[in-house]
């Protein structure tokens, strides 16, 4: 076979000395732990599993044996073994995340601008065209609470403390009594990651998953956003701080959790209130702290910078208004009169967050108005470092995040509309379900009076079919509150293929309506829709769906183009790559001409929120990269290029996705295929793990459909069996479709969709194993349905290698290929654990409940720690 994967002790050799030394330190204080906790005895058992499964990598021991070795242990010992090597993986990920963080400072520290940069945007496009594109500029990073993080919020808060206290350890210029004590501290916090559950014994509710997003924004999000206008502030101009800014803030966050209740009774209209209300508490309170620390700076006296005659006005007015507190402020600020203003700010945020009202806030643009008066007082008398630095950066921030820190979206389902619609005309009783979605449109009323319209206003419906769908939203909140009702922008969401294919459609009877001709008339013709990338793959497969949605925003473009509208598209992307997933710059570059021009939002979800907002330097890097690539794909000759490679590869593509199409169905549509993928997989065991508050099945299709399964398990129990199908089978087929590789070649070199899709395809089949994966495939009982698989699979990868031209996946990837030889041999460990409970769990009848209960823990552990180990679930 022309793909030899690299041999794993190559992999080792190739580490870079800083990410070897952490592994070690890591891996020894975690062994110690084990040791002491344990007994010497589970860590030779630890070793003994460590050794066989590298050596199976190496053909020196088969799985067979190692399958021998993992039953031979009691259930308990089993237990504590996925534990070791779940751990070993949480660590190990932090190690890679510390390398790539100094991997990213040591290329700003030089004179390059870093590839994939708001720097290099300008480089490539020029300041005048960035600055042009810059002024319709909009990123729209949506957080989802779908249920794909695996981990406790005990088990991340653990290995936040662990990283905290490597940082401490490595820190340049530290003596020996201070490595010792971080030493000791990392064995400490070790041990505690060790003791903790991995598993959660509570469901999480949906104010738990929004408190749990919060701290992705009280950590990163809050500091990092100015920092990337920052960034393209100083790229498009010298003199950055020191000047007005050429940069605007065009960062806005959306959020979903508390708001999205598809399927998921759980969110109620109560629970959508107080969501908003948490939203709110933690973005006042970092906005009065970033005040607070802003105005104690600033000691600028008035001898040396007098304030304007504006802000002496404002001074005296708010004297006159609150006299009691500004004399405190003058007291501890005398002759400071910028500090005082500021300090009166800091207080009237206070009160907001209190609703105290004699000296709240109204809205954002009150607050933004007080500090555009502290600025240009700072400006008029010279200090223009004091005015454009960290004050710039606190107005960025009111700008981005408002009161409400993200527009809270409501989702729900067509069906319901339809259901409460049949009851609301009938006259008579409401059942519960449609009072609650009466309740909802209430609660966004009132979100809109509290907060403003920005703060809620967005409804998408899930399997918009017909411009009936979205009117049926406008008709309940008529019913709901008459002429109260509140601005809605209805979006429609569309999944399937055919659903797509109709979108343009839906979209010329929803113009029709009254209501969105109102809304066009009062938002300047702007219109939203979204594109769901999870069901469409998991209905077509992984290459017809990336088609049909391409040819999606094709036809939506021009439809958009044809009404005078401005169409801002919505990509509902899941983290896996089977959920259309992927490197999130590429994924905007793959987009059809025309339908980005500036505008670009997207979902961010479960373990994707944490991957790249867990850490400050990940995060700017991760936004830059997006907003790099939007600039670059809304320019004219990036659009060019990409139609001109779509015109000459349409037909291509088109066979490689009808026939990738048919095979993948003729799989998944199989009669007996859902009873066998619940066999041959821990999916019904996956909603044991309490990932979040989301049911794993809509509740609106049959119990045994795939129709009625939602893409986070179907993906997340493929990944499981490593054999990650949704991620790649088809493609294989549709390749062999097209006799002339040479063209197909010539596709990826020349077309970034293709590319994307082949580079993605290769990622999942990098993280494949075809040994694995039989030996959960036999336990279906179905050989035609386990060498249908394996077939394909073996089709997809070599005819995938024969296009890109690579000898072995991920040949052109080295740091993540990297990455995958070194986890596979520990995923292997899990895998066997997992493959022994889900064989006994499968296969033996007379199975004691304690037996089924210890079975099961082990399973569960399992996928917790092959979860950890792939870095991805759904």
């Amino acid at each position: 076979m022309i793909d030899q994967a690299t041999p794993r002790h190559s992999a080792v050799s190739e580490m870079p000395d800083e990410l070897r030394r952490d592994v070690r330190l890591l891996g020894e204080l975690l062994g110690q732990v084990i040791a002491e906790q344990g007994g010497p005895d589970l860590l030779e058992d630890v070793e003994r599993l460590r050794k066989a499964v590298i050596g199976a990598r190496r053909g020196e021991v088969s799985a067979d044996e190692v399958a021998e070795m993992v039953s031979t242990w009691e259930i308990e010992r089993a237990v504590q073994i996925a534990r070791a090597f779940t751990c070993y993986f949480h660590l190990a990920n932090l190690a890679e995340e510390h390398y790539r963080i100094r991997t990213l400072r040591e290329r700003d520290a030089g004179d390059a601008v870093q590839r994939e940069s708001l720097a290099s945007a300008v480089e490539e496009l020029g300041r005048e065209r960035v600055a042009e594109l810059v002024e319709g500029l909009e990123l729209h990073p949506v957080l989802t609470a779908h249920p794909t993080e695996a981990r406790r919020r005990a088990v991340v808060t653990a290995i936040q403390r662990i990283s905290g206290q490597l940082t401490e350890y490595n820190s340049q210029g530290r003596g020996a009594t201070e490595r010792a004590e971080s030493r000791r501290r990392l064995l400490e916090e070790i041990d505690l990651l060790w003791r903790t559950a991995q598993l959660r014994n509570t469901k999480l509710d949906p104010l738990d998953e929004v408190r749990t997003a919060m701290a992705a924004f009280d950590e990163t999000l809050f500091r990092v956003v100015p920092q990337v206008y920052r960034s393209l502030d100083a790229a498009l101009g010298e003199g950055s701080g020191t000047r007005a800014p050429l940069a605007r803030s065009f960062i806005r966050y959306g959020s979903w959790i508390g708001g999205d209740r598809d399927g998921n009774p759980n969110v109620t209209a109560k629970v959508t209130r107080e969501a908003v209300l948490i939203q709110a508490e933690h973005v006042l309170t970092a906005l009065e702290t970033a005040t607070t620390r802003i105005a104690r700076s600033l000691t600028a006296a008035a001898q040396f910078t007098p304030p304007s005659q504006e802000l002496r006005r404002a001074l005296a007015g708010a004297q006159d208004a609150h006299p009691d507190l500004v004399s405190e402020l003058a007291t501890r600020s005398p002759s400071e009169p910028h500090r005082q203003w500021l300090l009166y700010v800091a207080a009237r945020i206070g009160a907001t967050r209190r609703r105290d009202l004699d000296l709240a806030y109204r809205e954002p643009a009150d607050l933004l108005a007080d500090l555009r008066l502290a600025q240009e007082s700072l400006v008029a008398a010279g200090a223009v470092r004091q005015a454009y630095g960290e004050l710039q950066h606190l107005i960025w921030q009111v700008e981005t995040f408002g009161f409400h820190l993200a527009e809270l979206e409501v989702r729900q389902h067509s069906q319901v509309h339809a259901a409460a619609l049949e009851e609301v005309r009938a006259g008579g009783a409401l059942s519960e379900r449609t009072e609650e979605v009466l309740a909802t449109i209430r609660v966004i009323a009132w979100i809109q009076e509290r907060f403003g319209v920005t703060a809620c206003s967005r409804y998408v419906v899930s399997f918009t079919r017909t411009a009936e769908d979205l009117a049926a939203v406008y008709e309940l909140a008529a019913h709901a509150l008459g002429d109260r009702a509140p601005v809605l922008d209805v979006v429609p969401l569309f999944e399937s293929g055919q659903d797509l294919d109709n979108s343009a459609d839906v979209l010329a009877g929803m113009l029709k309506l009254p209501e969105v001709q109102r809304r066009l008339a009062g938002n300047d013709r702007r219109v939203e829709v979204m594109l769901g990338y999870s069901d469409s793959a998991k209905e077509l497969g992984p290459a017809a769906a990336t088609l049909k949605l391409y040819e999606a925003q094709e036809r939506l473009t021009a439809w958009a183009l044809a009404n005078d509208v401005k169409l801002r598209l919505f990509h509902g992307r899941g983290g896996a790559l089977g959920r259309g997933g992927g490197p999130a710059n590429r994924a905007v570059l793959a987009q059809a001409p025309g339908s980005v021009a500036g505008r670009f939002k997207v979902t961010e979800q479960g373990e994707v929120i944490f991957a790249r907002y867990g850490h400050q330097a990940i995060a700017r890097r991760h936004m830059e990269q997006v907003s790099n690539a939007v600039l670059l794909a809304s320019s004219p000759s990036v659009g060019e290029r990409t139609a001109a490679a779509a015109a000459r590869f349409r037909a291509l593509a088109s066979q490689v996705a009808a026939a990738s199409e048919r095979a993948y169905r003729a799989l998944t549509e199989a009669k007996g295929f859902p009873e066998w993928f619940a066999l041959v997989s821990p999916l019904e065991e996956i909603g044991s793990l309490r990932l979040g508050s989301r049911p794993a099945r809509r509740g609106l299709g049959a119990p045994r459909s795939l129709d009625d399964l939602r893409a986070i398990p179907w993906v997340f129990a493929w990944a499981q069996t490593r054999a990650n199908l949704p991620g790649w089978y088809g493609l294989g087929s549709g390749l062999a479709s097209v006799e002339d590789v040479t063209e197909l070649q010539a596709a990826y070199k020349e077309w970034p969709l293709f590319a994307s899709l082949l580079d993605n395809v290769e990622m999942s089949l990098a993280k494949t194993d075809r040994s694995i994966a039989s030996r959960y495939l036999a336990l279906g009982g179905r050989p035609d349905f386990e060498a249908q698989v394996l077939e394909e699979y073996d089709r997809t990868r070599r005819l995938v290698l024969a296009v890109t031209g690579h000898s072995r996946l991920l040949e052109n990837r080295k740091v993540l290929s990297r990455a995958v030889q070194l986890r596979d041999p520990y995923v292997d460990a899990l895998s066997h654990l997992q493959l022994r409970a889900l064989t006994a769990l499968r296969t033996t009848e007379d199975l004691s409940e304690a037996e089924r209960e210890r079975l099961s823990t082990l399973l569960l552990l399992s996928v917790n720690g092959v979860a950890a180990g792939l870095q991805n679930t759904g």
